[in-house]
Order: structure tokens, then C-alpha cells, then sequence
């Protein structure tokens, strides 16, 4: 069964953030140039919010908001729900199913050492099963 720690092992440790007094338009221009969906938010090495694609749609866009003139602070949600590098993919998906968020810091103390998106444990758990109906296929035909 594989966890966090090993899907970090996976896809690197790059942690993208900015600081809570940028513009939301400085985030969104910095998340469409990495190609993510969220970005942390950073007082120095303190995490002090997670703002997202969401959280612009919902809190700019539908509000009729200028995103050059609202701080990233203003938009952020937070406190951050966070999770060690020792959670396993399934209970990563159960969280991130029962609190309704698509990205999830991983933290060692008080440490991001990495960030784990919907789509990182969707995949693992696909390639999980892959393996799994393999082994199984190849123990019903005695290959």
C-alpha cells in the first residue's frame, strides 16, 4: 500500500508558493506558469494559507473583483488541513473526499516538505489496482 511519502518519492518535493500579500493576479499568473492548480501560501517558512483556482472563481470572479487590487490574504483559505508523509493513498482520498479539497500540503513538524494534489492519488490508486488486476489475471490463467 503506498503513501504520501512514496508519491513525493514519485513526483518530487517542489513546493510553489508566494506570500500572503501578493496580488491574487500575481498568483494566478504564477499558477497558470507552473501549470498547478494551488499555491501555498508562506510568512517566511510558516504556512499561513493554500489559495487555488477555486478559491479565485469564488471569491473574485463571482464577486466582481479586480484581482491586480486584492491580496492573495483576502482569498486564501485557511487554517490549512495538512497531512504527514506517512498517510497512506487511501486515507489521503477518504480526506481529501471528506473535506472537499484537491490539494493538501504535507508537513514533517512544522515543515511543508511537499504538496499532494486529487490527481497525484487518483493516479497512484489507478496504478495500485492496474497491478493488482495483473497479478490476479495472471493467477487465474497459471501464467
Amino acid at each position: 500500500m503506498k503513501r504520501v511519502c512514496d508519491l513525493l518519492g514519485d513526483k518530487g518535493r517542489q513546493v510553489w508558493s508566494l506570500p500572503p500579500d501578493a496580488t491574487v493576479y500575481e498568483a494566478i499568473d504564477q499558477m497558470a506558469q507552473k501549470g498547478v492548480g494551488a499555491l501555498l501560501v508562506m510568512e517566511g517558512e510558516r504556512l499561513a494559507g493554500i489559495v487555488s483556482e477555486r478559491d479565485y472563481a469564488r471569491k473574485v470572479i463571482l464577486k466582481g473583483k479586480a484581482s491586480r487590487e486584492i491580496q492573495v490574504r483576502e482569498i486564501m483559505s485557511h487554517p490549512v488541513i495538512v497531512i504527514p508523509p506517512e498517510l497512506t493513498v487511501e486515507q489521503t482520498m477518504a480526506l481529501m473526499t471528506d473535506k472537499r479539497v484537491r490539494h493538501l500540503p504535507v508537513v514533517v513538524g512544522e515543515t511543508v516538505v511537499g504538496v499532494i494534489s486529487i490527481g497525484d492519488v487518483v493516479r497512484a490508486i489507478i496504478d495500485e489496482k492496474k497491478v493488482y488486476i495483473q497479478q490476479l489475471t495472471t493467477f487465474i490463467t497459471g501464467g
